[in-house]
């Protein structure tokens, strides 16, 4: 394995596993510890440097991928590409629904609904593109 496939790998795992850890520790957590009304704007507060942090790491990966693969360095555009849409785009809408939604609003809870489930999917597609990326890594050597 060269240097850079190592390197590749450590930084998909780690994006991966910080994917993961958010997803099934940080996130239930604070549901479970905090009450509804103040559970949701911490993780909202939250969500903007997680996304930031997600895609740090995707643009390194994508650096490296260079050195190692054209389409490994596509497929960790994507990952980064979806970083910023829900960032930038998806999250705003998403808050805007709930608030929305904790005003009462006919159609708000359906909207929040959509998009949250809408930021589930993407989540997923990133981490299944992830494991392609350090499956194929360990396969290019």
């Amino acid at each position: 394995m060269t240097t850079e496939n190592a390197i590749l790998l450590w930084l998909v795992g780690a994006l991966a596993g910080s994917m993961l850890f958010f997803a099934i520790v940080v996130t239930p957590q604070v549901f479970k510890t905090l009450p509804q009304e103040q559970a949701g704007p911490f993780l909202r507060s939250i969500f903007p440097t997680y996304y930031l942090w997600g895609l740090v790491l995707a643009l390194a990966s994508l650096v490296t991928a260079l050195w190692v693969n054209f389409y490994l360095s596509v497929a960790c555009a994507t990952v980064g590409i979806f970083f910023i849409y829900v960032r930038q785009i998806l999250m705003p809408k998403i808050g805007k629904a709930r608030d929305a939604r904790q005003r009462g609003e006919e159609g708000a809870e359906q909207r929040f609904s959509r998009l949250h489930h809408q930021s589930v999917i993407i989540n997923a597609i990133q981490l299944l593109v992830l494991l392609g990326i350090a499956a194929s890594s360990l396969w290019i050597l």
